[in-house]
């Protein structure tokens, strides 16, 4: 009898540490998956962006907060040289909100029209001239809802206006751009530009809201561009896995495509 009982102990006890082994054994091999979101990734993505692209800003020319606002509205579908290109001589003929907002749409029309979208855009431009100009008294609002109701203004021209001329981290700016790459880089897998700010704004610190998208953006004109991304002189290269690399040190994620 005493024997039966010493074998029963034991044949109970071993099931035990058994099971207590295998416990510990998964969170071990779970901790070594990839997640692109780790805060070390993220924060090695933003060392390698501020040496590469240190001190960038907007490209689009202006002198004030209304040049920025008009040159960010008249951007939509069109590259940031040619906005530059056309104006100098809309801001000589018209300076501010004002002189804008007593013009009919269709006086811009032939001025703007090498920025594509013309008609829809002049009246753009002289609704959120009017806004400006008489709900606040000629001075481009520095808050967002403001912003956002002016007529041609989403959340990328407010954040634009907001970051650059304002220094203010309210968002994320989502450009065509940023769409592409923070996809490549598996920052995010939302396809539209609202969840996609959404998502940046929890993983990337409010005080690099600003530059990261101005580092984005130049990074995307600069390599990682949407045909055949220059990958073998990319400073992100070994970070990346996204499915359309032209090179690769790392493996390819199929999931991860702009």
């Amino acid at each position: 009898m005493p024997t039966a009982r010493t074998k029963s102990r034991k044949s109970s006890r071993q099931p035990a540490r058994t099971a207590k082994a295998a416990k510990s054994s998964r969170p071990a091999k779970k901790k070594g998956a990839y997640d692109p979101l780790a805060p070390a990734r993220i924060h090695e993505i933003l060392d390698r962006l501020d040496a590469r692209y240190p001190n960038v800003t907007c490209a689009l020319v202006h002198r004030n907060a209304w040049e920025l606002l008009v040159a960010t509205i008249l951007s939509a579908q069109c590259t940031d040289v040619t906005v530059n290109k056309v104006t100098p001589e809309l801001f000589g003929k018209y300076p501010t909100a004002q002189a804008l907002a007593a013009l009919q749409p269709e006086v811009l029309e032939t001025l703007i029209r090498p920025t594509g979208f013309f008609r829809n855009k002049s009246k753009s431009l002289v609704g959120a001239a009017k806004g400006v100009a008489e709900k606040f008294g000629g001075q481009v609002p520095e808050t967002m809802d403001e912003l956002l109701t002016l007529p041609g203004v989403a959340r990328k021209t407010a954040n634009v206006v907001l970051g650059t001329w304002y220094r203010k981290a309210v968002g994320v700016v989502v450009d065509t751009h940023v769409y592409r790459i923070s996809r490549r880089l598996e920052l995010t897998r939302a396809d539209d530009p609202r969840t996609i700010e959404q998502d940046l704004m929890k993983i990337i610190p409010q005080d690099k809201w600003i530059d990261f998208a101005h580092q984005i953006i130049h990074h995307g004109r600069a390599l990682c561009v949407a045909r055949k991304p220059k990958c073998v002189d990319c400073p992100l290269e070994n970070l990346c896995h996204a499915a359309d690399k032209t090179w690769s040190t790392v493996e390819i994620h199929k999931s991860a495509k702009p």
